[in-house]
């Protein structure tokens, strides 16, 4: 017995010593190092836009990719995902709440009002007389104002770019003076702010997705629609529309929103680089934007529309006091419009 157990205990120290002879050693340098750690993998964020290549919207998003992808040395990456591929503005919007998306470019006053109504101060028509009063109350006033109602829905607001002072199209009449809009049907975004800016110039409100109207205007499903000259031109829309009619009721900006949740959980590191991209982009886009306007206005004449100078005390007057209606303060905190028309000097 004894002896078989002695056997035993031989066999086990053996196969002990087997297996440590076995074992792998890890890899070394000369040095006799171990081997670097494999490379960390880029974040990548996906970008969603309504429009197409030339619109604002991925303008904007092209030149956040462009430059976070620089600052961050390949450690950041963005992919874009234009011409509504990935749903319309309340789609991307959705997409960015849930974290489907990281990011989007949409149409500030369009679908966000649905979770931050205050946005709609911008639809407040006859607001900003020019691009610097906008730019100024954007960044210095709405930015601070707006971000924690933002952030409050899931959203981190990273700022305001452009698409530029909206004005009337229609394919039935010359519109120059806010009378002959009466019996119009004209394309409104998706928040109620616009059916009473509509309603007010005696027309008809039609809410309808932006990478849907050229079809509806081309079936005539409505007499017109109302956006910036840039968006007028890059969609085709004097394709399938006759008058334009330069009035400038509102200045449309966008948001570049990203998920919070998502932002939050970056490393200061990398929330720098987006920051950064972000102070790029913004200016940059605006210039963009902003150098192309007048090229794309006589494109439209150029290519048939007739474009009227609107008599715009018509229009202002017949939208006096829209902010003040009861069913636009139950949307628009009217001490926003009031400090905003402070700060303007109104």
């Amino acid at each position: 017995m004894k002896k078989v157990i002695s056997l035993v205990l031989v066999l086990a120290m053996m196969a002990t010593v087997l297996v440590g002879c076995g074992e792998k050693q890890a890899p070394t340098d000369n040095a006799g190092s171990e081997t670097p750690a494999t490379p960390e993998k880029a974040i990548e964020i996906k970008i969603a836009t309504v429009g197409n290549e030339d619109h604002q919207s991925t303008i904007a998003a092209q030149l956040f990719k462009d430059e976070v992808e620089k600052v961050s040395n390949g450690k950041v990456t963005a992919t874009i995902f234009p011409n509504g591929s990935l749903g319309g503005e309340r789609e991307a919007a959705e997409g960015v709440k849930l974290g489907t998306i990281q990011m989007t470019v949409v149409t500030s006053d369009g679908a966000l009002p649905a979770w931050v109504p205050d946005i709609q101060v911008l639809s407040i028509p006859y607001l900003f007389a020019n691009k610097e009063e906008a730019y100024d109350i954007l960044d210095n006033t709405l930015q601070q104002e707006l971000a924690p109602q933002f952030e409050a829905q899931g959203f981190k607001h990273l700022g305001f770019v452009e698409l530029g002072f909206r004005h009337f199209t229609n394919n039935v009449k010359e519109v120059k003076s806010a009378a002959d809009m009466q019996g119009l049907s004209i394309r409104v975004q998706e928040a109620p702010i616009w059916f009473a800016l509509i309603e007010k110039l005696g027309a008809t409100a039609t809410p309808v997705p932006f990478n849907e109207l050229y079809t509806a205007l081309q079936q005539g499903m409505v007499d017109g629609q109302e956006n910036p000259i840039t968006s007028i031109a890059t969609s085709k829309f004097n394709e399938v529309q006759k008058y334009l009619t330069l009035d400038g009721h509102t200045y449309a900006a966008e948001s570049i929103i990203m998920n919070k949740d998502y932002y939050d959980g970056l490393s200061d590191e990398v929330k720098g680089y987006i920051d950064a991209a972000v102070a790029v982009a913004i200016p940059g886009q605006r210039e963009a934007v902003s150098a192309k306007e007048e090229e794309y206005l006589q494109q439209l004449k150029d290519s048939g529309m007739v474009v009227t100078e609107a008599d715009l005390d018509s229009f202002v007057k017949a939208t006096e006091g829209l902010y003040k209606l009861d069913e636009v303060k139950k949307l628009v905190d009217s001490s926003l419009v009031e400090l905003i028309m402070n700060k303007l000097g109104k």
